[in-house]
């Protein structure tokens, strides 16, 4: 005769799911759930950095005022590896690169929104240091955080931290510096010393030493701008941030927008650890990001002034003319070498350095 034996009936208050086990040191899965955890990791982290009265509303979206009648959009995704690099890490990147994005277009920035994708397993000891960078400079450049939203992705899927950032910025009255209003005659103006974040980058990524330390330049460049609004305002006709491409790539944009030619001089700035750098490596410096220089386009009779306003703030006390705008051989840039002769300064098949912004 077979036994019976009876079974309690199984109700949805003994079911168990399981969950992520509660630590303190590392992102898990669980914090892009958007339960608890999710709410916990806006609470501990982003709020107490980025924290306003836009963003405090924790709505959909942010609801802000517009100055004036035309604003200015920009949008970028970081992505660099590794995160921290001599001289910054990617939320300084994060920040400076929307940001310097709207000066570069003439406008004063104002918002920024952030996208963040964690990676399963990223320390949170380097999640705080990236968010205190992104907040420091955010404050730094006068903008407020006012919107954002943080997924998670498994371990292996992401390079620790990818951030997409942004902007919103105002237009200035007659300030309307772009790509296309380079004129024969324009000098050429850099702000800064070349190819340092490049070679920062990749120096740590390769376990590389030099002789001396070279550091990112990351930095904003808003105050430059503003620095030449007042000194010289139209006179400005193209600014541009040499990053991802470098010097060469920006010049060779605006030249092709603009259908004008520009020449290069043979006297570049570029320090010397930065180019032993370049020359072991075999990169060519004018190909390599910066991260806070600027290029602009002036009229030839605002080309002093516009240098003295550059080298009035610290990121371009070594601002410098590079070259000329010039009516032959349009659309086309070339560089005067030391021996008398030219060379063409072409746009580069690819990049000298992945994932380096």
């Amino acid at each position: 005769m077979a036994t019976v034996i009876p079974v309690r009936p199984r109700t949805i208050q003994g079911v168990a799911c399981p969950v992520p086990l509660p630590t303190h040191d590392r992102v898990q899965l669980g914090h892009g759930s958007g339960g608890k955890m999710s709410a916990l990791l806006l609470k501990e982290r982003f709020l107490p950095r980025f924290g306003n009265r836009y963003l405090d509303a924790l709505g959909d979206g942010a609801l802000v005022p517009v100055e004036g009648g035309e604003v200015v959009l920009s949008t970028d995704t970081f992505v660099v590896s590794p995160l921290e690099f001599p001289g910054g890490n990617i939320g300084h990147l994060a920040v400076h690169g929307t940001v310097n994005d709207l000066a570069m277009m003439g406008a004063a920035p104002r918002y920024l929104s952030a996208g963040f994708v964690l990676e399963e397993g990223l320390p949170f000891e380097v999640l705080d240091r990236i968010l205190d960078a992104m907040a420091g400079a955010a404050a730094a450049c006068g903008v407020e955080v006012v919107t954002g939203d943080t997924k998670v992705v498994d371990r292996g899927k992401a390079d620790g931290l990818f951030v997409n950032t942004t902007g919103v910025g105002f237009l200035h009255d007659g300030f309307r510096p772009s790509p296309s209003r380079a004129r024969p005659g324009d000098a050429v103006l850099v702000s800064g010393p070349l190819a340092r974040h490049g070679m920062a980058v990749m120096a740590v990524r390769e376990g590389l030493e030099f002789d001396a330390d070279i550091e990112s330049d990351t930095a904003s460049l808003v105050p430059l701008v503003d620095a030449l609004r007042v000194a010289v305002g139209d006179a400005v006709h193209v600014l541009r941030d040499a990053t991802r491409g470098g010097l060469a790539s920006a010049i060779n944009e605006i030249a092709g927008a603009s259908r004008v030619g520009v020449e290069l001089s043979g006297a570049l700035p570029v320090p010397s650890a930065v180019e032993a750098a370049c020359e072991m490596l075999g990169l060519d410096p004018l190909y390599v990001a910066n991260e806070g220089v600027l290029v602009a386009f002036v009229a030839p009779e605002a080309e002093d002034a516009a240098l003295a306003a550059l080298r009035s703030h610290a990121v371009g006390a070594s601002a410098m003319r590079v070259g000329r705008v010039v009516e032959d051989h349009p659309g086309m840039v070339v560089l005067r070498t030391g021996l008398g002769g030219t060379r063409v300064v072409d746009m580069l098949p690819g990049d000298q350095l992945p994932r380096i912004c």
